[in-house]
């Protein structure tokens, strides 16, 4: 590992003053545990990392908000998300979730900002929280903005934050009526990465799909939303067929790649088959 220096800032506005815009060899580091892995193989070299575990109550607190939405601090470790009574009932799906992201290791240091910012498609938390229909809040020198997750990352490893831009918190609207479930399609163990992450949040009301989110994540270069696959759901009665047409739909639109998790023919019959799983888990309760 190359050599860097490490500054501890007290403050999120002394961090952003750390961070230069104009220069890749600073990094912000929260929980580390995929910065520092990408370090030790010589993939990314830093001079200054500029650690945020000394910024306190203001990144690491879980609110309920009036409406019953929430938001969760950035440096809020997975682990801490996981055992939440107030994410349980807010959005359970997210704890559900976290049982088998990773490790239990990994999950007492990783953070959730540290987890969105890295960008890394087999994550399983950006399709959830996509298609919960979160939001996360941005600081930086020229003040606070809001990114929906789902335009948070452009490509691998790349997101629309600029340099000197943190992640302050995760905000998750109301889930009122709503029931969300995530599967998670390994080639090995539960908590392997993924060949395949779809999470789907669906109001539905008198055997009628009211209105349905579907992200995908793993088997595609981003996490993103199938609108083709929610299109072929709205407004339909609950059949066998329809949930068919919403697999179909999902496997043709979703742009996906291989890798040594599998080829792209595999990829599709996986979204195909557990799309419509997800789906009558959620429409029969299964999913809360």
């Amino acid at each position: 590992m190359s050599p860097f220096a490490l500054e501890e800032p007290a403050s999120l506005a002394e961090a952003l003053a750390l961070l230069d815009p104009d220069d890749p060899g600073a990094r912000a580091i929260a929980g580390g545990t995929a910065l520092m892995l990408m370090m030790k193989s010589g993939l990314y070299r830093p001079q200054r990392l500029v650690s945020l575990r000394r910024l306190g109550p203001a990144l690491t607190g879980i609110h309920t908000a009036a409406d019953g939405g929430i938001e969760i601090g950035a440096m809020v470790r997975l682990a801490d998300i996981e055992r939440s009574g107030k994410v349980r009932a807010a959005a359970p799906v997210i704890a559900e979730t976290l049982l088998t992201h990773s490790n239990v290791r990994v999950r007492n240091v990783a953070t959730l900002g540290g987890n969105l910012a890295h960008a890394d498609p087999h994550m399983d938390l950006p399709p959830v929280l996509i298609a919960l229909g979160a939001t996360v809040r941005v600081t930086g020198p020229a003040g606070e903005r809001s990114i929906a997750i789902e335009d948070l990352v452009t490509g691998y490893l790349e997101t629309v934050l600029a340099n000197n831009e943190l992640i302050t918190a995760v905000s998750i609207p109301p889930q009122t009526g709503r029931r969300a479930t995530y599967a998670k399609v390994t080639a090995r163990t539960a908590d392997d990465w993924p060949a395949l992450g779809l999470a789907v949040s669906v109001h539905a009301e008198d055997g009628v799909v009211r209105d349905a989110r579907i992200a995908i994540g793993a088997a595609t270069e981003t996490a993103r939303r199938l609108p083709q696959a929610e299109a072929a759901l709205a407004g339909r009665a609950v059949t066998d067929t329809t949930l068919r047409e919403a697999g179909r739909a999902a496997a043709a639109e979703a742009p996906v790649v291989a890798d040594h998790h599998g080829s792209v023919a595999y990829k599709r019959v996986l979204i195909e088959v557990h799309l419509q799983r997800a789906l009558r888990r959620v429409l029969d309760g299964a999913a809360r």
